[in-house]
């Protein structure tokens, strides 16, 4: 028996629908595919130089780490450009930052690019790499740990407030901002720092070639130009990227025709779940980044611990 036109549409209309949903189903389970196995260390990418970028405030970012675990796993990855603009952060942090970049190098050759500002933390994130260029202008060294305490003893005294404590020992909890300093809490607080500085000597010395005494007089605490790094040996070349990827061509065979590709930490929101996440309208404020796929992190606005941080005085 012949079907007539108004039910032969409806079987085409039907058919259209199913395939169009198939076809949408397809193409999710693939994105999801590719998101997981990059979060595997799969990379889909062609060879290339990967880029990765250190900017603003320096802390322990195991996201960040995760990150470069994979750079170093990627045989498709032939080298590694960081691209520094920091004044350097959490002493933690850079230190964190430190051992995972010089794993990496381990497996493929890293060299720094430094921008405006690559001191302190920044310029120990510059020391993880086997090559370090920077512009003339680029401000970098602030080779030193910091703590600081604001003293707020005698404001809240102007204003009758006084604080009260028990604690378990003198030293618990201190230099406190409520009282003036224990001496013993002065010298602790200097010995903690002065540990760190001599990592940081250490790190310097070993990095850069230097002898103690060396390392520990440009090591003083001073910011320097990019020009003046080079001539004290904590820089080894003028420029910018395309310097740094002749440096690789030349030290280490790397194509310089290669493409830089930029990497990013996956944050949490930014992979296939974000995706959906986003899509389904749960994240009504994310930015315009956020919807190509990046993750607008906001670091602490506090840094707790020891911090190898630059900042000018204003």
């Amino acid at each position: 028996m012949s079907l007539d036109a108004d039910t032969l549409a409806d079987r085409r209309r039907l058919k259209r629908r199913l395939f169009l949903w198939r076809a949408g189903a397809v193409l999710a389970l693939a994105v999801a595919l590719i998101v997981v196995s990059a979060d595997r260390g799969v990379s889909f990418r062609q060879a290339h130089i990967a880029r990765v970028t250190i900017g603003g405030i320096i802390v322990d970012d195991r996201y960040q780490q995760d990150m470069l675990e994979k750079i170093a796993r990627d045989r498709n990855v032939k080298a590694v450009i960081l691209s520094i603009d920091s004044p350097g952060g959490t002493t933690t942090g850079a230190e964190a930052l430190y051992e995972a970049v010089r794993a990496v190098a381990e497996e493929k050759p890293v060299v720094a690019v430094l921008g405006t500002v690559a001191a302190s933390g920044g310029y120990i994130a510059a020391l993880s790499a086997d090559h370090i260029v920077a512009r003339g202008n680029t401000i970098t060294g602030s080779i030193g740990v910091l703590y600081q305490w604001a003293q707020l003893e005698e404001l809240l005294g102007n204003i009758g407030v006084e604080m009260k404590e028990v604690k378990s020992s003198p030293l618990k909890a201190e230099p406190s901002p409520f009282h003036k300093a224990d001496p013993r809490a002065i010298k602790a607080t200097q010995d903690m720092v002065d540990a760190s500085y001599g990592w940081f000597l250490r790190l310097v010395g070993e990095r850069r070639g230097m002898e103690e005494a060396a390392a520990r007089q440009i090591g003083d605490g001073r910011v320097f130009t990019g020009w003046q790094a080079v001539e004290n040996g904590l820089v080894d070349a003028l420029g910018g990227e395309q310097v740094a990827i002749a440096w690789l061509a030349s030290e280490h065979g790397v194509n310089a025709d290669l493409p830089v590709t930029d990497w990013e930490p996956n944050y949490p929101g930014s992979g296939f779940a974000g995706f959906l996440g986003r899509a389904a309208g749960e994240a009504a404020l994310v930015t315009i980044d956020g919807l190509s796929g990046k993750t607008q992190q906001a670091k602490r606005l506090t840094l707790d611990g020891l911090t190898s941080l630059w900042q000018p005085d204003h």
